[in-house]
């Protein structure tokens, strides 16, 4: 595979890391709704700009449409407005890991979705794994009492699982060209968080450069960018190669929330981390093989 595919997948998964970071910048002056809606209304405002410079047609079937709407509010609506929401309680590096768990979401939803993947005895260890990781990371609040951070925590975890039902939904779709999917799914996200957000939060009021930047960095590059970067990737790296960006993105999450936030990083953050890595290795099966090949050499 070329040099440039993986320098891709690995800005990619840095991106992703990084949005916790910037969705603690804008906690400081926007609520977690409000966060939501500019990240998927930005997002989406780059995926319709993408669509008209490369002349790339987005008519589809009314049914389709709200079909995408529905993938949208799933997919995007939700998960970036969970994770603002559990950020106000929990530092953005624990989001980060939490957001790693999205491979074993769908590993779980897919095994009991109608026509879905069953799982294997490797990807249910990895499962294991991710939530032993998930119960270490919730020990030093519980044994503190933090009932605040517990629940952040829960808030986070709901992001993967709505992300493990967007993951086998989204297969229904698999005859629409990629970047329409993205862009009328982020609209529909767009619709589908605006009002919640303005009827809890408000008109937003925005008087620092520095929202501004990460409103346009989280929404364009990290939204609109990415996705479509991702999107064109799959068919050339492969699903399984282009999906090693979520390995990526919470070791990213974590080292940029120590270095510009100064979070403090507990050992039983990072004995979770470690723990849903390794499901994520014990899923993606690679290492497993490649160990097999190697010892049968």
């Amino acid at each position: 595979m070329p040099l440039g595919y993986w320098a891709l997948i690995f800005l990619i998964g840095i991106g992703w890391g990084s949005s916790f970071l910037f969705n603690e910048i804008l906690l400081a002056e926007l609520g977690p709704f409000t966060v939501g809606l500019g990240r998927v209304g930005f997002g989406a405002a780059g995926c319709w700009a993408w669509l008209v410079l490369s002349g790339t047609s987005a008519r589809l079937p009314v049914r389709t449409v709200f079909g995408l709407f529905l993938l949208g509010t799933v997919f995007f609506a939700m998960p970036f407005s969970l994770y603002p929401l559990s950020q106000q309680h929990i530092p953005s590096g624990v989001a980060g890991i939490i957001n790693a768990m999205t491979p074993v979401m769908v590993v779980i939803v897919s095994h009991f979705w109608q026509g879905g993947e069953r799982a294997s005895w490797a990807k249910s260890a990895g499962v294991v794994s991710g939530f032993a990781g998930i119960a270490v990371l919730t020990s030093p609040v519980l044994g503190a009492g933090a009932g605040a951070e517990f629940w952040a925590i829960l808030t986070a975890l709901a992001a993967p699982l709505c992300y493990g039902v967007a993951a086998n939904f989204a297969r229904r779709f698999g005859a629409v060209a990629p970047a329409v999917i993205a862009t009328w799914s982020l609209t529909g996200a767009t619709l589908a968080v605006a009002p919640v957000a303005l009827g809890l939060e408000g008109l937003p009021v925005v008087t620092r450069a520095e929202t501004w930047a990460s409103l346009a960095m989280i929404g364009f590059v990290l939204t609109s960018a990415a996705f479509i970067t991702f999107y064109w990737l799959l068919p050339r790296a492969g699903a399984t190669t282009t999906s090693t960006a979520t390995f990526i993105a919470p070791v990213s999450a974590v080292m940029l929330g120590a270095w510009v936030l100064g979070e403090r990083m507990l050992a039983a953050h990072l004995t979770g981390m470690a723990l849903i890595l390794l499901g994520l290795v014990l899923i993606d099966a690679r290492l497993l093989r490649w160990a097999g090949k190697a010892a049968a050499r």
